[in-house]
C-alpha cells in the first residue's frame, strides 16, 4: 500500500495463517511485525539471532536430510494437496497417500529398523 501496490498474492496465505483481522490490518497498512510477533502468530517457526541463522538453518536441513527422501517428497506433496481440501476430503486423500507410502521399500526399511533398534538405510 505504501508504494501504491497491494500485495494480494501473499494475502491469500497470510490470511490462512494469522486470521482475517490481522491479515487485513497488515494488508491495508503495510506495517511490518517484529520477529517475536511473527513467531507468536505462527508466521515463522522460530526466532534466532542473525548470527545464528546459518547454523539453525543447517540444523533444520540436517534433520530433514536424515529422513527417507521418498517419504519427504510424498509428505510435501500430500501437505500442499490436502491444505485446500475440506477436512473429510483431506483425510480421504491422506489415507490414500499413507497406504501407498506404507508399501514403499523405504517404509518397510524404516519399520524393520525401528523393530531391530538400528538406524535405517534408505534407498
Amino acid at each position: 500500500m505504501k508504494i501504491g501496490l497491494c500485495c494480494t498474492t501473499p494475502m491469500v496465505a497470510l490470511t490462512r495463517v494469522i486470521g482475517r483481522k490481522r491479515a487485513l490490518e497488515m494488508l491495508l497498512t503495510g506495517e511490518l511485525v517484529d520477529a517475536r510477533t511473527a513467531a507468536d502468530w505462527g508466521l515463522i517457526n522460530q526466532v534466532v539471532p542473525a548470527n545464528g541463522l546459518a547454523a539453525a538453518t543447517r540444523k533444520l536441513a540436517a534433520k530433514v536430510a536424515e529422513a527417507s527422501s521418498l517419504a519427504v517428497v510424498l509428505g510435501k506433496r500430500a501437505y500442499y494437496t490436502q491444505i485446500d481440501l475440506d477436512q473429510a476430503e483431506a483425510y480421504d486423500y491422506a489415507k490414500e497417500v499413507m497406504a501407498t507410502n506404507a508399501m514403499a521399500a523405504d517404509a518397510q526399511e524404516g519399520i524393520t529398523a525401528f523393530l531391530e533398534k538400528r538406524a535405517p538405510r534408505w534407498r
